[in-house]
């Protein structure tokens, strides 16, 4: 049984299938991917989620797995730049995987700062090899386990922040903030994510930015496919009310119709928090009790305006990131002083600079995203959204889409309580749990539930982390922390 039908949770299936497992999905929605669902409207196609697709070969693993290969159902295209970053100034910076195009952007810059990039990235390399090839797969269910990491970690200086270890290298302060957003797109702060997020760099290098044509849409039917092809199934309309536990086991899950399913095993994508805290009895949790869940650090929010237009703006990236006038400051706001600030950085998604067909002929799919308090700092947004929206149309159209407001043809939009009443994301955090260094590893909620025997967790709230490699890293654990399907066969 696998609670919630995100990029984790088809994984985890997945892979369990490929196992000799029976697997049914259970998704509260109407149709799967959670935080990768589609919005279809007007004519025009959103991806209300994730739209950088990295490290593709977790892809296609799966798709060996199921006894297929990953071209058969996607395709997948390369992106470049990777990012257009904008800073408020209007002068912009590619962001790209050719070594000699970057070399000649950092020197734009600051020319004095191309061999402290160089070194940067040879750094971040070797954060790779052991943060994600090492240990992005491997289960930490005990202290032993963090404990050998250790010595590793300290060399790597996984002690300071994102920020920190750029700023070692390069001066610039543009530069350091183009060399440490990245930590934005898994839901932590630059300036408290341990460095281990640096090697998101070297990643980016090595396999590179792709979009799926027809949309991040595309690979969640493509993992349906591929578990219905194992004869399992994926049951959406479904919404799970709590995990049965008998005995300190998870034995299946009882349905908000009263419905109770059994099952052998319980694979968790739901959000880590909610899951402890909403689906799990208070006496059958030792170590995730309330008072932990509520005294956790949690992940920024996310508003995030879809919309469409009846004319094309060819000269927009497919990746943008607008940088505002603040950085640090900002970040405060969102992080430490939870309070919705005037100003905001904002990411611009423009899928249709490589598929067209996600839109009508001669339109453009667009959504732009701005981080945000998580819902502990008391924001009205079923007040604050139009307002918001407004803000960021206004600032769009005096920068980078001009005409924006007279050619607009459909609009949506997402809100940090949209976030914790829809997808069930506790306090309206986008990526669950923050990055940082004591809620990493063995620190997060466990792959193996720590507190349920037979219950196991898979997506951004436990390890490695958010983010599509992390979520799908997630699931690729379960290898080793799950018996085979043949242990149930013959108790």
């Amino acid at each position: 049984m696998v609670i919630g039908s995100g990029f984790g949770g088809l994984a985890a299936a997945v892979r369990l299938g490929a196992r000799g497992y029976r697997v049914t999905v259970l998704e509260r929605l109407d149709a799967p991917g959670g935080r990768a669902y589609v919005h279809r409207q007007d004519g025009f196609t959103f991806d209300a989620g994730p739209t950088v697709i990295t490290a593709p070969q977790l892809f296609e693993e799966l798709w060996a797995l199921a006894g297929r290969r990953l071209s058969d159902d996607i395709d997948l295209r390369p992106v470049t730049p990777f990012y257009r970053i904008r800073f408020d100034d209007g002068q912009t910076f590619d962001y790209t995987g050719d070594a000699e195009a970057m070399r000649a952007e950092v020197a734009k810059l600051d020319p004095a700062d191309v061999s402290g990039y160089e070194r940067f990235l040879a750094k971040s390399e070797a954060i790779f090899k052991v943060g994600f090839e090492g240990l992005a797969h491997v289960p930490f269910g005990s202290w032993t386990s963090m404990a050998k990491i250790a010595p590793d970690m300290i060399k790597l200086e996984s002690y300071r922040t994102v920020y920190g270890l750029v700023a070692k290298y390069v001066k610039d302060e543009r530069l350091r903030q183009v060399l440490s957003f990245h930590p934005l797109l898994v839901g932590g702060n630059p300036f408290s994510t341990t460095s281990i997020y640096t090697l998101i760099a070297f990643l980016e290098r090595k396999w590179g930015v792709t979009f799926p044509m027809g949309g991040t849409g595309a690979l969640v039917r493509g993992l349906v496919g591929l578990i219905e092809g194992q004869g399992s199934s994926v049951r959406c309309n479904a919404e799970v009310k709590r995990i049965i536990v008998e005995n300190g086991a998870a034995r299946g899950v009882e349905l908000s119709s009263g419905e109770e399913l059994r099952s052998a095993i319980v694979v968790s994508n739901a959000d880590a928090a909610w899951t402890y805290k909403h689906l799990v009895d208070p006496a059958d949790r030792r170590r995730w009790t309330d008072a932990r869940i509520e005294r956790s650090r949690y992940s920024m929010g996310l508003f995030v305006w879809y919309f469409g237009t009846n004319r094309r703006y060819p000269d927009v990236a497919h990746h943008s990131i607008l940088l505002g006038p603040r950085y640090k400051g900002l970040l405060d706001d969102i992080f430490e002083r939870h309070v919705l600030a005037k100003d905001f950085s904002l990411y611009l998604h423009r899928p249709t600079a490589t598929d067209p067909s996600l839109a009508p002929d001669g339109c453009e799919a667009f959504y732009v995203l701005s981080p945000v308090p998580n819902l502990a700092s008391g924001t009205d947004w079923e007040r604050e959204a139009e307002p918001y929206r407004q803000r960021l149309q206004a600032h769009l159209e005096a920068t980078v889409l001009p005409g924006l407001g007279e050619s607009l043809v459909t609009s949506r939009v997402t809100t940090p309580l949209d976030f914790q009443n829809r997808l069930l994301s506790y306090r309206g955090a986008a990526f669950s749990f923050e990055p940082v260094l004591t809620q990493s590893a063995y620190f997060r909620p466990h792959n193996r539930s720590e507190d349920v025997r037979g219950l196991y967790l898979v997506g951004a709230g436990t390890h490695p982390g958010a983010g599509v490699p992390g979520v799908l890293s997630s699931a690729r654990v379960l290898d080793q922390v799950v018996p085979d399907a043949s242990v149930f066969a013959t108790a």
